[in-house]
């Protein structure tokens, strides 16, 4: 397997970035990667950054603070369809994750949309617990204590 890396943005790599998309069943499940770059630019707490195997652009995480200064929360994540099932996305997230405690987080939080082609189980598998919450979206909100 390549390895797996999480690298910046730059105007060089944004399009082939923006061209990633998840499988046409799971696209209700999360934004397109142009959408949360955008979203990203207004708010000067988020980070985000390019999946890649190799040197190939394979996917997308994004991430900002929380307010109570001890958590994480994983805003976007997507692996592009036609890298699914490869083990990208595991090494991504554990690479995040690998992370936080070093910049003080003690909890990763993210959320998810529920639904049968939806990442609930890749969540769970990646250590995750469902919290109970559930966001006036519908989303709802798991957490791993690192």
């Amino acid at each position: 397997m390549p390895v797996v890396s999480l690298r910046e943005i730059t105007a060089e790599t944004v399009r082939a970035i923006c061209d990633l998309a998840p499988h046409e069943v799971q696209s209700g499940f999360v934004a397109s990667n142009a959408v949360s770059i955008a979203q990203a630019h207004f708010n000067p707490a988020a980070v985000f950054r390019a999946v890649y195997a190799g040197d190939e652009p394979v996917g997308f995480i994004m991430w900002r603070p929380e307010n109570d200064g001890v958590s994480c929360f994983l805003w976007r994540f997507m692996i592009d369809g036609r890298h699914q099932g490869k083990g990208y996305g595991r090494e991504a997230i554990a690479l995040w994750l690998k992370r936080l405690p070093a910049l003080g987080y003690r909890l990763a939080r993210t959320s998810y949309v529920p639904g049968a082609a939806g990442p609930h189980g890749f969540y769970l598998g990646q250590g995750f617990k469902d919290t109970g919450e559930q966001r006036a979206n519908g989303e709802r909100v798991m957490e791993l204590l690192l």
